[in-house]
């Protein structure tokens, strides 16, 4: 039986995600997708699967970059935690509650107003659902050897 990969390389600790059917006939998954790239929904596949924050990460930059304009998005190849939602990439406020109910739609969050408010950087938004994620994923010790 595989486990799912530790959340850190100092932690003792993996997320536990619920199995199920493959990530490829969840219909719901796809839809939420749909005009995103295809490593975005590997990754949320992955993710699913795994727990693997590093899938995580993809995940959110790919529901991001979906909504950033074409002439904007290599800002987010670099993955600069620093990069400011409104001033470098473009994002207003009718925008960032999209990618908000876009990110609920596809991961096992629930961002409210008050969060939402207060996201400034590409930083924020992915710390915050890192350790949302995690604190709702149930949390096991892995085995010692």
């Amino acid at each position: 039986m595989a486990q799912a990969p530790r959340l850190n390389p100092d932690s003792n600790r993996v997320l536990s995600l619920p199995s199920g059917p493959s990530c490829i006939d969840d219909a719901r998954l796809h839809a939420a997708l749909k005009y995103c790239s295809p490593s975005t929904y590997e990754a949320a596949c992955q993710f699913r699967q795994t727990g693997r924050p590093a899938d995580l990460r993809a995940v959110v930059d790919g529901v991001i970059g979906r909504y950033v304009e074409p002439e904007l998005r290599p800002h987010l190849a670099g993955r600069g935690d620093e990069l400011r939602l409104i001033e470098d990439l473009g994002l207003d406020s009718l925008t960032l509650m999209e990618i908000v109910i876009r990110l609920e739609d596809v991961l096992p969050i629930s961002i409210g107003d008050d969060d939402l408010r207060r996201f400034r950087t590409l930083g924020e938004i992915r710390t915050w659902i890192e350790r949302h994620v995690a604190s709702l994923a149930s949390v096991v010790p892995l085995p010692q050897t």
